[in-house]
């Protein structure tokens, strides 16, 4: 079931006021819909801060927002990189150092379609690693600030979590037999949504209601994740399809994560999104959570693999 409770032309970022002394972290920010949704916060007079897996390409990112909104727009960055632990556990550190108060955290980073089975630096298949692993552990090093803060955790999904195995492989989460990138990515987006989702009912068990923590998925956007993972093939089409009605603009993409980020009211137990054909384009809104999704026994088993595999203890 899709709703948009946002009017016929669902959630835009006309409905922002002010986000003047507001700060929101965003990973993968230097390009696409990261980039998008830095430059519609910045411009409602938020600051940003960048968590970037490239120094170079995030100090252009940031040279860019302030030649647009100016030299004294609070744009800067991290840099972390998401596939190296050891870099999460550091760059949280700064983050913590540096920046006083997290509204939100967008966990928008990923990357997809990997041609071949890689693994990150700390054994782990590189999706599942990235995009899950990495984010699990920035997620619960700041979370005593963004609770402080009384902010948010967006986690930005994908509808491929209704492709694949459509469950967690825990016999083999690495793919060591099988690797197919489309059932990795699959899996990777898969375990993101289901730590949001674990987390709210731990959260709310533990009677620690001051974090929202939301689910949204950016449509079919012209952002930057497959051109910088997938392979040649995989790339060539999606470029021919970014010319197409069937693909949206990158910023377009960005506005389901912003509205998570900033809109009160939203409900939990919900996956946010495009609500148009097939959600993946049209009006912004609420759209359809799959069952599996919230499997309860999956969920809290996964908790505990990405605590033991990653070393990191959440204290709810």
């Amino acid at each position: 079931m899709t709703t948009t409770p946002f009017g016929p032309e669902g959630w835009t970022p006309d409905r922002l006021g002010s986000r003047a002394g507001r700060t929101y972290l965003i990973t993968g920010a230097n390009a696409g819909a990261g980039f998008q949704a830095a430059r519609i916060l910045l411009s409602k007079g938020a600051g940003v801060v960048m968590l970037n897996r490239s120094a170079e390409r995030s100090a252009a990112a940031v040279a860019d927002l302030k030649a647009e909104f100016g030299a004294d727009a609070a744009a800067s960055f991290v840099r972390m990189d998401l596939a190296d632990l050891a870099s999460v556990r550091s760059a949280a550190a700064e983050v913590l150092a540096t920046v006083p108060r997290i509204d939100a955290l967008i966990c928008n980073a990923a990357i997809a379609q990997v041609p071949e089975r890689r693994l990150t630096p700390d054994g782990f298949e590189s999706q599942l690693g990235t995009n899950h692993y990495g984010h699990f552990v920035l997620a619960g090093m700041l979370f005593d600030r963004i609770e402080a803060s009384r902010g948010r955790i967006v986690v930005v999904a994908s509808l491929g979590y209704r492709m694949g195995l459509r469950t967690i492989n825990f016999a083999d989460m690495n793919w060591e037999e099988g690797y197919a990138a489309n059932t990795a990515y699959s899996q990777s987006k898969l375990a993101q949504m289901m730590f949001a989702y674990e987390l709210q009912d731990r959260l709310a068990a533990a009677g620690r209601t001051g974090v929202g923590v939301y689910v949204c998925h950016p449509g079919s956007s012209a952002t930057s994740l497959i051109a910088t993972s997938g392979g040649r093939l995989t790339r060539a089409v999606w470029w021919l399809m970014t010319k197409t009605p069937l693909v949206q603009s990158a910023e377009r993409g960005a506005w389901p994560e912003v509205m998570c980020a900033t809109e009160d009211g939203l409900e939990l137990r919900a996956l946010y999104g495009p609500t148009g054909r097939m959600e993946t384009g049209g009006p912004v809104g609420r759209g359809t959570l799959q069952p599996h999704a919230t499997d309860k026994d999956v969920m809290a088993r996964l908790w505990e693999r990405s605590e033991k595999e990653t070393g990191f203890v959440w204290q709810l």
